[in-house]
């Protein structure tokens, strides 16, 4: 029997903590191993013992989520950071996302939503919830300093074919989208991504939009 992904829960609300879990534990495949109800504690916590991915509010009391995650992901371990986020356009998400989470989701998401994003992350995946991705591209993203000199010789090692997968990336595109837009098997466009991820030294694919429009690859 495979064991269930390690689930730790990050908000100053009870409430809100009451509800996840027993959410996530009537799962086969998920449990919640932990608790906290501020960013410090979620940080001592999660470097302690093993998660696979954490539940992270945003505003939380005496550290927020952003720089809970911030040091979860220097810190080196393998736990993945989930935000989540009561609006849909919210700037302390994109600071999150560049502090290295995997991706977010709004609280008011549908709970298979929810779960499904949990599993999709504890394998490696990036989230983005759907309502709020186009946004964060059209507002945020755009008002990025470009400074392509700081890693060009990072593009220079893509080839045409692998530039033209991290812009459709970077519109926020699935792999069956990508497979769809350039016309090649969905195999093909997960290699793809994967030579992206290992030449561009990125963790998931929010990774890889953040690069492709902090580097002017990808314009709106």
């Amino acid at each position: 029997m495979v064991d269930p992904i390690k689930v730790f829960l990050a908000d100053d609300q009870e409430l809100v903590r009451s509800g996840f879990r027993m959410l996530i534990d009537a799962q086969d495949d998920l449990k919640v191993v932990g608790e906290a109800a501020d960013g410090e504690q979620a940080v001592k916590a999660v470097l302690a013992s093993a998660v696979d991915v954490i539940l992270m509010d945003i505003r939380m009391p005496v550290m927020d989520g952003v720089e809970a995650t911030r040091r979860i992901v220097k810190s080196g371990v393998s736990t993945r950071v989930l935000v989540l986020t009561t609006f849909d356009l919210d700037e302390y998400v994109f600071a999150a996302l560049k502090a290295g989470a995997s991706g977010f989701m709004l609280k008011d998401a549908r709970p298979h939503e929810l779960l499904d994003a949990i599993r999709s992350v504890a394998v490696g995946e990036a989230i983005m919830a759907p309502s709020a991705t186009r946004r964060l591209l059209d507002h945020v993203i755009p008002n990025l300093p470009v400074t392509p000199t700081q890693v060009d010789h990072r593009i220079n090692t893509l080839t045409e074919r692998e530039k033209e997968v991290l812009i459709e990336i970077a519109k926020g595109a699935t792999n069956a989208e990508i497979s769809q837009t350039l016309f090649m098997a969905e195999g093909t466009v997960k290699a793809h991504v994967g030579k992206l991820l290992s030449k561009l030294e990125q963790r998931d694919r929010v990774g890889l939009v953040l690069f492709a429009y902090e580097t002017g690859l990808a314009h709106l």
